[in-house]
C-alpha cells in the first residue's frame, strides 16, 4: 500500500506543480516579463513547491535527514540531470544575468548552507537569515523584469481568475502529495533499512524534481533557453534560501554530517555550471552528456557510502 501511496504523492506533487506553473506563467506573460525572469521566479518557484512541501514537511515530523537531504539532492539533480538532459536536446544558449548574477547566486547560497550546517545544525536565526537572502533576491529580480519588459506573447495569458483558480489547485495538491511523499517515503527506507538520508538525496529528490526536469527539457525543445536553464538554477536557489530557511524557522534542522560531503560536492558541480556557461557562453550537447554522467556516478557515489562501502565524513 506505501507503494501506491507514494506514486499517487508523486503524481500529485508532479500535476500540482503543473498547474501552479500554468497558472503563475499566464500571470507573468501578462505582465509581460522576459522569460528568463520567468524562470528565475515564478516557474522555478511552481517547479520548487515540491519540495517545499516534502521539506517542510518532514522537517515539522521531525524528519530533518529528509528534509535537508532532499534540497541537496535536488539541487545536485538540478544542476547535472535537469541542465545535462535538456543540453542533449538543444545546446543552451545564454541569457543576460544567468552568468554574472544567478549563478554566482547559487554558489553564493550553497556556501553559506555549508557554513551553517558546519555546526551540526541550522538554528531557526539562521533560518530567518536565509529567508531574508530570497527576499532580497526576488526584490533583484522585479526591479529588473520592470526595467526589461518585453512586447506581449504571442501566446495569450489565460483570464486572471482562471490562473488564480490555477495556482491555488496546485498548491493544493502540492501540499497533499507532499505529505504523501514523506510518510510513505520514510516507511519504505525502514523497512528496506535504508537511511533517511540516501532517501532524501535520491527518491525523494528525483521524485520532486520530475517537474523542474519536465519543464526545462521541454522548454529547451522549444528553443526557450531563458526558462530551460533560469528553472533550474532559480530552483537552486529557491531551494537553499526559501525551503531550508523556512524548515529550519519552523523548526531548527539537526544536520547528519555526512551531508556536508554532499554541500562540498554540490559547491564544485555549481563552479562547473559556471565554467560550462563561461567558456562558450552556453551548456554544449557534450557537456550535457558530462553532466548527465556525473549524475549518474553521484548516485552510485551516494548509494555506496550509504551501505558503508566508502568512508564517511565525520567532524
Amino acid at each position: 500500500m506505501e507503494y501506491i501511496l507514494l506514486i499517487v504523492g508523486f503524481a500529485l506533487l508532479i500535476k500540482g506543480a503543473d498547474f501552479f506553473m500554468d497558472g503563475a506563467s499566464s500571470i507573468a506573460r501578462a505582465l509581460m516579463v522576459p522569460s528568463i525572469v520567468i524562470g528565475l521566479t515564478l516557474v522555478s518557484l511552481g517547479t520548487s513547491a515540491p519540495e517545499a512541501a516534502v521539506s517542510i514537511t518532514a522537517g515539522l515530523r521531525g524528519s530533518s535527514d529528509i528534509s535537508l537531504g532532499n534540497v541537496i539532492g535536488s539541487n545536485i539533480f538540478n544542476l547535472l540531470a535537469v541542465i545535462g538532459c535538456a543540453a542533449l536536446v538543444r545546446q543552451i544558449p545564454l541569457q543576460k544575468g544567468i552568468l554574472s548574477r544567478d549563478i554566482p547566486v547559487s554558489i553564493l547560497s550553497t556556501g553559506i548552507l555549508l557554513v551553517m550546517m558546519m555546526n551540526g545544525g541550522i538554528s531557526r536565526m539562521e533560518g530567518l537569515c536565509l529567508l531574508a537572502c530570497i527576499v532580497i533576491y526576488m526584490i533583484v529580480l522585479v526591479v529588473n523584469a520592470l526595467r526589461n519588459r518585453t512586447e506581449e506573447s504571442e501566446e495569450k495569458p489565460l483570464p486572471i481568475p482562471l490562473s488564480l483558480f490555477y495556482v491555488v489547485i496546485g498548491a493544493g495538491a502540492i501540499i497533499l502529495g507532499g505529505q504523501l511523499v514523506v510518510n510513505n517515503a520514510t516507511v519504505i527506507a525502514l523497512h528496506f533499512g535504508m537511511s533517511e538520508t540516501l532517501v532524501g538525496l535520491t527518491i525523494v529528490a528525483i521524485g520532486t524534481s520530475l517537474p523542474e526536469l519536465v519543464t526545462s527539457v521541454m522548454a529547451a525543445k522549444k528553443g526557450d533557453s531563458g526558462i530551460a536553464l533560469g528553472n533550474a538554477i532559480g530552483s537552486c536557489i529557491f531551494n537553499t534560501f526559501f525551503i531550508v530557511g523556512i524548515s529550519s524557522s519552523l523548526t531548527p534542522i539537526k544536520v547528519d554530517m555526512n551531508l556536508v560531503a554532499d554541500i562540498i560536492i554540490l559547491i564544485g558541480i555549481n563552479a562547473l555550471v559556471f565554467i560550462f556557461c563561461w567558456t562558450k557562453k552556453q551548456v554544449s550537447r557534450l557537456e550535457g552528456v558530462i553532466l548527465v554522467g556525473l549524475y549518474i556516478a553521484y548516485t552510485a557515489y551516494i548509494i555506496m557510502r550509504s551501505y558503508s562501502m566508502l568512508p564517511t565524513f565525520s567532524f
